[in-house]
């Protein structure tokens, strides 16, 4: 059932979440602090817009939030209202003064946000991607938690929540954001992208239920385009040697990145102007790979089940039905664990050429 405009929240599913988070704003028993977890590209962003107008929202009646007409909602959804304030670890990161440590600049924030509100009756302070916090900066974290004030709410996001400490997470209402009924999503993208039927169906299915996902494929074609180049380059590396794979990778890269991390940096090398791509936005570039190499792999591990209508991904890459019995259980799985490992440790900070040549190295080969 998708939302009506009555109801406020204009992201998709969720129905547990939005329930808790509804009913505890309308007996004014929000807690102290949110944890909004769930699987990249769930749609936590979106789910995360609608808490910020249900505190925000000015409508008289705690029913009837979030209104989406009032100032509170419009400056909310826009993340511009003046008692939000917004942190995370690259966020710290990128704020570093010369040899000042991250976790210097992380407690400066905390204790930054901790002023009174100025306009609302809470102040809200936003953490997003809580889960890439070292523990230094969440032990800082926890003792901002451990005296909550009726002044705050922070809500935390995470799309690993065991990676928080679990004094952070035992002070948290959790809130899930989880994949979406087939049918829900489909709806979805027919009302708020006017998808033909077929084309959301589509999208919905490759997306594997996750709203964000599919949202950003139904607003950029070329998204969508590039994975399935991307999933047809990985198809055709199972027939070659460790040489040709390591030859593919600074493209795949550069290609991710400019599609969907920030733009390199133009630098000077020597006579000639070169383009270098910053550490962070090469690990940002990985990490979008590895979560599309993993969706690649678990596809061909169910086709490789004999169940390869069950894999999302042959709407992109039909080969995969015909690949995954060739590859057989074994193979896939072992591939599958170390991308697995190889996606933490990118966020952890693992050197992105280092981990996805690791990567190509356990991607198994099919004999030509």
């Amino acid at each position: 059932m998708i939302e009506t405009a009555e109801s406020g929240f204009q992201s998709v599913g969720q129905a547990t979440a939005r329930r808790i988070a509804r009913h505890a704003a309308e007996r004014g028993q929000q807690g102290p602090t949110l944890l909004v977890h769930g699987p990249p590209g769930a749609g936590k962003q979106a789910f995360v817009d609608d808490l910020l107008a249900l505190a925000f929202c000015t409508d008289t009646d705690p029913s009837r939030r979030p209104c989406n007409a009032c100032r509170g909602c419009r400056d909310a959804r826009s993340r511009t209202h003046p008692d939000l304030v917004i942190g995370s670890p690259d966020g710290w990161r990128e704020q570093r003064s010369t040899g000042e440590s991250i976790v210097a600049v992380a407690r400066r924030w905390l204790l930054d946000a901790a002023g009174a509100p100025v306009v609302a009756a809470r102040r809200i302070v936003l953490i997003e991607h809580a889960d890439r916090a070292n523990e230094q900066i969440q032990n800082a974290l926890l003792k901002a938690l451990e005296e909550p004030t009726d002044r705050h709410t922070f809500i935390l996001v995470a799309d690993q929540p065991s990676r928080l400490l679990p004094t952070i997470r035992s002070r948290c209402q959790p809130l899930r954001i989880g994949r979406v009924p087939h049918a829900e999503l489909v709806a979805h993208l027919m009302d708020r992208r006017s998808l033909p039927a077929d084309q959301a169906e589509a999208l919905a299915r490759i997306a594997d239920g996750l709203s964000a996902t599919a949202m950003a494929f139904a607003d950029r074609a070329d998204l969508l385009a590039w994975r399935r180049r991307l999933h047809a380059e990985l198809l055709a590396l199972l027939e070659h040697g460790r040489a040709e794979r390591f030859a593919a990778l600074q493209d795949l890269l550069d290609e991710a990145g400019r599609l969907n991390a920030p733009a390199p940096e133009a630098t000077v090398d020597g006579e000639a102007d070169t383009v270098r791509t910053p550490a962070s936005a090469q690990r940002a570039a990985a990490l979008v790979i590895v979560d599309a190499w993993l969706g690649l792999a678990r596809d061909l591990l169910v086709a490789a089940a004999g169940r390869p209508e069950l894999a999302p991904g042959t709407e992109l890459a039909p080969d995969v039905a015909r690949i995954g019995p060739r590859l057989g259980s074994a193979a896939i799985i072992r591939a599958i664990r170390l991308l697995e490992r190889i996606h933490d440790g990118l966020r952890e900070n693992a050197a992105p050429r280092l981990a996805m040549e690791a990567a190509m190295l356990t991607w198994p080969q099919l004999e030509r």
